[in-house]
């Protein structure tokens, strides 16, 4: 199947030296079972989990092991790679077997995977710098801008309460209202002898999200 590799080429900035590597990266193994992305899919998902790893690390050099484990999730997750893909329409060059289909549309996983294999297939071509410069590239505003809102808000009340008064936040259940099938929790959470933030939810757990959200709010985090 002939695609315009070349086009793709300029969307991501990148000149392969090998074509075919790119192509390659490309090639889901429902095109061709023997010669396919499989294996720099592979090597694409361990770059770009270095990679943000290293990232994560420059970034918040106090956070916690468990706490980068959840930022490294929510910026590596198939969902996250589909979403990176859109800003150079990877889709439109990937090669299935279905192409004589008037319905072509590829999965969200087939789009990931061939994310991660463009990784791959740029580490091998061009090295690891450059890899590294591309995933900055396009995972920056994600890395920079939805970060915070990626860690559930109780985490970030935790961090923030632990770090600035070395307690934890607590949450007390004020009421619980409606009927049995459709409960309305109103939980407070206060830090050290902060005032309390109210909030209200069909869970505790949802209510205590929503109370630490408001007083992240109010503190301007």
């Amino acid at each position: 199947m002939a695609i315009n590799i070349s086009t793709l080429e300029k969307k991501i900035g990148i000149n392969f030296k090998d074509k075919n590597l790119l192509i390659k990266s490309l090639t889901h193994k429902s095109f061709n079972s023997t010669d396919n992305n499989e294996k720099l899919e592979f090597l694409g998902d361990r770059v770009l989990g270095l990679v943000i790893s290293k990232k994560l690390l420059e970034i918040f050099p106090d956070d916690k092991e468990g706490v980068l484990d959840k930022k490294l999730a929510s910026l590596v997750n198939r969902k996250k790679c589909c979403e990176i893909s859109k800003n150079f329409n990877l889709d439109k060059y990937i090669i299935t077997g279905n192409v004589k289909s008037k319905k072509n549309v590829i999965e969200d996983k087939i789009i990931s995977d061939a994310c991660e294999a463009l990784l791959g297939a740029i580490y091998l071509d061009q090295g690891f710098n450059i890899v590294e410069r591309f995933i900055y590239k396009f995972w920056k505003n994600q890395m920079n801008n939805n970060i915070s809102d990626q860690i559930d808000a109780k985490t970030r009340l935790q961090e923030y309460s632990l770090k600035k008064y070395k307690v934890l936040p607590k949450y007390k259940l004020f009421s619980n209202t409606g009927p049995h099938h459709k409960p309305i929790f109103k939980i407070g959470v206060t830090v050290q002898n902060s005032k309390t933030f109210y909030a209200s939810g069909n869970s505790k757990k949802d209510a205590e999200q929503r109370a630490a959200k408001l007083f992240l709010k109010r503190v301007g985090l």
